[in-house]
């Protein structure tokens, strides 16, 4: 059973990056695997904002088997109702943590996201840390929403590699999105998003030191990189995020993810 703390009406998980690392790796190498496959959702406060924006995405979020906190006020908002050794999952961490355990076992890794050569230069650099790790498929997809027959194409072209697992980088919310309508057509034991870690362990963005992660300060480091692209999402999601929460913390406004405030998943 996994412990989950409920933040805007999002069951997010309170386990550490190696108990979810684990779960992946067990999820990846059972002997009856979930059918559909099940699907992890590395979430910031980006996600938990669309998701009390959006009912219909709150509920991909909460159908995920695991929302693990990819950011530190989610791990703050934990720590603070109640669950004292929560720690953030770093979305790009998670990724090295399951391929590096991964690296000796027939374990066979998908890489979907990504702008065109990203996902290439992604396997390239996983091939020269682990040696033995089985890669056996990368594909970048155009910006925009796929039509149902290319999402049809992708999921066999998915299926015919013989993937196990399928990190999925795209951004946040067209990633979840995007696992909750192909799941049904996969044969992958387990889907992953990890929005930037295509781009960070490709070396093709950089990453915030790790004072600032730890600080709640990478936001800042990654709007400072790219200030363009980025100021609209945090100047609304930010303080969006922090008043709500204060008021959930606060007991004057209710969030439910649909099986009560705080529950507890099925492993």
């Amino acid at each position: 059973m996994t412990a989950t703390v409920n933040i805007l009406g999002v069951a997010v998980s309170s386990q550490s990056l190696v108990e979810v690392a684990a779960d992946v790796v067990r999820r990846a190498t059972a002997d009856k695997p979930a059918r559909p496959p099940q699907y992890v959702c590395a979430t910031s406060v980006h996600g938990l904002v669309e998701a009390a924006r959006d009912p219909s995405f709150r509920a991909i979020l909460n159908r995920a088997a695991l929302v693990v906190p990819d950011g530190m006020p989610l791990v703050w908002f934990g720590r603070s109702h109640g669950r004292r050794t929560m720690s953030r999952v770093y979305g790009p961490d998670l990724m090295w943590e399951v391929c590096r355990r991964t690296d000796r076992l027939p374990v066979r890794h998908f890489l979907y996201g990504g702008a065109p050569g990203v996902a290439e230069d992604l396997r390239a650099r996983l091939r020269a840390v682990f040696p033995a790790l089985r890669v056996v498929g990368v594909y970048s997809p155009p910006f925009r929403e796929l039509s149902d027959t290319e999402l049809t194409e992708v999921a066999e072209r998915i299926n015919a590699s013989g993937a196990d697992i399928v990190w999925v980088g795209l951004s946040t919310p067209k990633q979840e999105r995007w696992m909750a309508a192909v799941r049904d057509r996969l044969r992958a034991r387990v889907l992953l998003s990890v929005g930037a870690a295509f781009d960070f362990h490709a070396r093709r963005v950089r990453q915030a030191p790790r004072w600032m992660q730890g600080a709640g300060l990478e936001w800042l480091f990654r709007l400072s990189q790219e200030p363009r692209r980025l100021w609209r999402r945090y100047a609304y999601n930010n303080p969006v995020f922090l008043g709500l929460a204060m008021l959930q913390l606060a007991g004057l406004k209710k969030f439910t993810n649909g099986n009560q405030a705080e529950r507890t998943n099925a492993a």
